[in-house]
């Protein structure tokens, strides 16, 4: 294969231009792939740009693998993505059906015409047969291919053979010759078709398979642009030479670069999560997934990083599209995603917060709203919205709110008493600043956190003070009391906890934390 620097584009191979007309084709054998909704909202940019129709269309001839329930998957989360589309399984057109498994009798058509043609035929070789000829050209250097054997079997031969059940496929001839195609993105691409040998496009006339029937649906839906994965591009010459076989307009093609893992191998479930549906459950929002999903490939030109769906369809261009690998940054995701999560209400926020604090069981709905699990005390819902704004801007994903906030829901804390000290405190001095921070906190009546904060700044002032601490350095009375009322060495401040958990139960975390040091 040989790739041209050069980039052009607009090239139509055949015909006058027509209406732009795209497609994402998954197939229905598991959830999602991030690759391939990344690949949807590239058509379904260019699309929307370009005043176009953006086609979903399922591809499971591979009937023993695909499920109805992988592909109630792919339209729930790409419409939870907010990508929709014109026409699909779900919305009649005028080009349906839009799942192989319906049209395999236009597939049969066209196999028919293949055969009858001479351009195709039937391949009785065994599977042993095969390894064996693949092992004898690879001992010679040679490509593995298949090298024609079964290419000038007579009719008779053919019918006895069919007749017997033998097992067989139907293979494609491919002409010995260069294929050069415009790759929208990389430009010139050209094959040599000779290192390909002739594939198989049908197991039989009921079982075709996907290099063929890719290019029947292209056709037949009168797709005007191919974008898709990096891993199709050595697929292409392949579908042209059925293209030119059948007769049929050859669509424009542009080759998306494979997302990678940050070892730069191809990104897979052994190296991270791949699938939508994982992303979502574990609190990744829409819009930051897609604002992720287009700079894996694409760029601005400029250093901007966040863009909404709607600016995206304005901005969008395939000209921007890298040719090299998009490595997959886990931290630029949670950026991004705590970056919409700080946009949102808190109301919106609590909402999207609360099916995980139920689902950890920290509190459950009740028909008057919610109960504390471990007591059955009743949680107001302004009360769950002061936790979560406590800690909206501390929040990557929405399922963190569990580890963050679990121990407001807590009747008693565990945690070690170690975790208690700043810097060189011995306990003793612990034991001290706990005492200093109950005697304020208990002559404390104007309960909020802006008074709490107020009252205690000054006592940790005053503290320093009296035990020679230096005077700016306030752990030495709020690093103590944040984690008597928390436990956890990471929380929010002191004074929203306090408030959050209201005085008796301040004051109860506080005695607690003394008798830990006892």
């Amino acid at each position: 294969m040989k790739i041209k620097s050069d980039k052009t584009l607009g090239h139509k191979p055949t015909g006058e231009a027509k209406k732009i007309r795209v497609r994402i084709a998954p197939s229905p054998t598991g959830a999602l792939h991030i690759g391939t909704a990344r690949t949807a909202l590239f058509n379904y940019l260019f699309a929307k740009k370009n005043k176009g129709i953006f086609v979903l269309r399922i591809e499971d001839t591979d009937l023993e693998r695909s499920e109805l329930k992988w592909t109630q998957d792919i339209i729930e989360e790409l419409k939870w993505l907010g990508i929709n589309w014109q026409e699909g399984p779900d919305i009649d057109g005028k080009y349906g059906p839009y799942k192989q498994s319906q049209k395999l009798d236009i597939y049969e058509k066209y196999i028919k015409k293949l055969l009858d043609e001479n351009k195709a035929y039937y391949c009785f070789c065994s599977k042993d047969e095969l390894e064996a000829m693949r092992q004898e050209q690879m001992a010679r250097g040679v490509a593995p291919h298949y090298n024609g054997k079964c290419l000038n079997l007579s009719k008779e031969e053919i019918i006895k053979l069919l007749d017997k059940n033998n097992g067989s496929v139907i293979r494609f001839k491919i002409q010995n010759k260069k294929i050069k195609f415009i790759d929208l993105i990389r430009g010139e691409v050209e094959f040599n078709s000779g290192l390909i040998g002739d594939i198989i496009i049908a197991k039989d006339l009921k079982t075709p398979l996907y290099n063929f029937v890719v290019v029947i649906d292209d056709y037949e839906m009168e797709i005007s642009h191919v974008i898709r994965g990096e891993d199709h591009i050595s697929n292409t010459p392949k579908q042209i030479l059925i293209q030119e076989a059948l007769n049929l307009d050859q669509p424009i093609y542009a080759h998306l670069p494979l997302i990678l893992a940050p070892d730069r191998t191809k990104l897979s479930k052994r190296n991270g999560i791949v699938s939508i549906r994982d992303y979502r459950e574990q609190g990744y929002l829409p819009e930051a997934m897609v604002n992720f999903m287009v700079l894996l490939g694409w760029n601005s030109g400029t250093e901007k990083e966040i863009f909404t769906l709607s600016s995206l369809i304005k901005e969008f261009s395939l000209e921007r599209v890298q040719k090299p690998g998009a490595i997959f940054n886990i931290q630029k995701l949670n950026f991004i995603n705590g970056f919409y999560i700080r946009e949102k209400s808190i109301e919106k926020l609590t909402e999207l917060c609360l099916p995980y604090l139920v689902s950890a069981k920290l509190i459950k709905e009740y028909s008057g709203g919610y109960k504390v699990s471990e007591t059955e005390e009743e949680i107001l819902l302004v009360t769950l919205q002061k936790i979560i704004k406590a800690y909206q801007f501390r929040l990557k994903k929405l399922s963190e709110i569990v580890e963050l906030t679990d121990f407001f829901f807590k009747e008693k804390l565990d945690y070690q008493k170690e975790i208690l000290k700043w810097q060189q405190m011995t306990d003793k001095d612990i034991e001290g600043s706990l005492l200093a921070s109950e005697k304020i906190l208990s002559e404390i009546k104007n309960w909020n956190t802006e008074n709490l904060e107020e009252e205690l700044i000054k006592e940790a002032i005053r503290f320093n003070l009296e035990k020679g601490y230096p005077e700016k350095n306030r752990g030495f009375l709020l690093w103590p009391l944040r984690i008597a009322l928390s436990g956890k060495q990471a929380s929010a401040s002191p004074f929203e906890i306090a408030d959050i958990l209201g005085k008796e139960k301040t004051l109860q975390r506080i005695k607690e934390a003394i008798k830990l040091l006892a």
